[in-house]
């Protein structure tokens, strides 16, 4: 069983028991659009303890009780479906989540959520859509629309600003004119999102292939300002947007978030600047960033220049570059910031040679320096360091004159 027929089978039981049960949400939308849905919601008139009663207390979570959510756990193959009430929602206080809920009917239900795209329901029972919003409509148009007053759906949730973007991007709609005006002036009032929250949105929207939907909506919208550190200056930002349009996507590196940011923020993390490293900190701390994304931001900004001259560079300067895995992001940003030039062409040429060829083993190792009575110290990199820059430039031909060379080097210090 997968997830799709779980959600059947859950909305099917709750019919069975006399309560109305539709999937809800994303999984319409995605359905209507002819995606294949990546979870499945259902809303129902059963209330929180009706569904427990009726699934069991031990197939079920009740994690969002409070706001009329009901986790049913599947068969492993199918994982686990969120069952909603029908609800109205009270006030948001927060700007997040409701401060109380009542339970009610599919129609009321629909018109608290926040696009019509995804104010639908599906009856799987008769397969038939039931819309009070409009979605269907709004498919067709290509339009992505507050339900009802945009300005009340963004007090409610200051972060549907973003999420009116990603869709329009992700979909390639247009943004209704009312919602866009919303979002254009109640923009400032994103900086009120958790840091987390913010970063997790634009993730999503810069490693997808309509980035560049996305970062013209962020920026016609004015959101693009409010969501970076306060230095980040727009006419600067203005112009690295505009060299986003050149990214190309290669076979070998389905674009990722971190190329498409180092592109549109080099200004601020550029390696020749002193204080690029403080910038990308406030960036991760801002949007709280994982350290490994960090960590591809910051090699592919200080590295991409010396990738744009491997052709020209000795070899124990270029390789260890080649060879990273962060390569194929450094020689995009490379095309974007520095042009076409002949090293990106070296550098994949280069890749298609053996492995072993390219990047052959050490001839020393800290264990052989060790045997060599050579203690770790802060001699110990640069020893090991210099003879492996001295193999990949064929200045040495076997492990002997390996050694040779780093009792050499060691003595020398």
């Amino acid at each position: 069983m997968n997830q799709k027929q779980f959600a059947t089978e859950v909305a099917l039981a709750l019919q069975g028991a006399g309560f109305t049960a539709y999937w809800a949400g994303g999984c319409v939308r995605d359905a209507m659009l002819g995606r294949e849905p990546k979870d499945y919601d259902v809303a129902t008139s059963a209330t929180p303890d009706q569904v427990r009663e009726l699934f069991g207390f031990k197939r079920t979570l009740p994690i969002g009780a409070s706001f009329g959510v009901i986790t049913v756990l599947g068969p492993k193959s199918a994982g686990q479906i969120e069952v909603a009430t029908f609800r109205r929602d009270g006030g948001y206080s927060d700007g997040r989540r409701p401060d109380s809920v009542e339970f009610t009917d599919a129609q009321e239900d629909a018109v608290r959520r926040d696009f019509t795209i995804n104010g639908m329901f599906f009856d799987p029972a008769t397969e038939q859509v039931i819309d009070f919003v409009g979605g269907r409509e709004d498919i067709e148009r290509r339009v992505i629309r507050a339900i009802g007053d945009p300005d009340k759906r963004i007090e409610e949730d200051k972060l549907r600003m973003l999420r009116a973007v990603r869709f329009a991007a992700t979909y390639e709609f247009i943004l209704d004119p009312k919602t866009q005006d919303a979002l254009a002036t109640r923009a400032a009032e994103i900086k009120v999102v958790s840091g987390e929250r913010i970063g997790a949105e634009v993730s999503r929207m810069l490693n997808h292939p309509t980035f560049r939907i996305a970062i013209e909506k962020l920026q016609e919208t004015g959101l693009w300002r409010y969501i970076l550190p306060a230095e980040a200056d727009q006419s600067v930002t203005d112009l690295a947007i505009q060299q986003t349009k050149t990214l190309e996507v290669s076979p070998e590196n389905h674009f990722q978030f971190e190329t498409v940011l180092t592109v549109l923020l080099n200004k601020y993390i550029d390696a020749e600047q002193s204080d690029g490293a403080s910038f990308l900190k406030r960036l991760q701390d801002q949007w709280r960033l994982k350290n490994d994304q960090i960590a591809v931001i910051d090699w592919v900004a200080k590295n991409w220049r010396t990738i744009d001259q491997a052709d020209t560079l000795p070899w124990s300067v270029a390789q260890p570059r080649i060879v990273h895995q962060n390569l194929w992001a450094a020689l995009d940003v490379a095309k974007v910031l520095g042009g076409s030039k002949p090293a990106q062409d070296f550098c994949r040429t280069m890749l298609l040679r053996p492995r072993c060829e390219i990047d052959p083993p050490a001839l020393l190792t800290g264990k052989d320096l060790i045997e060599m009575g050579i203690c770790p110290g802060p001699s110990f990199k640069h020893v090991l360091q210099t003879v492996r820059n001295e193999q990949l430039d064929q200045k040495i031909d076997g492990v002997e004159s390996a050694r040779r060379r780093a009792r050499e080097i060691f003595e020398a210090l």
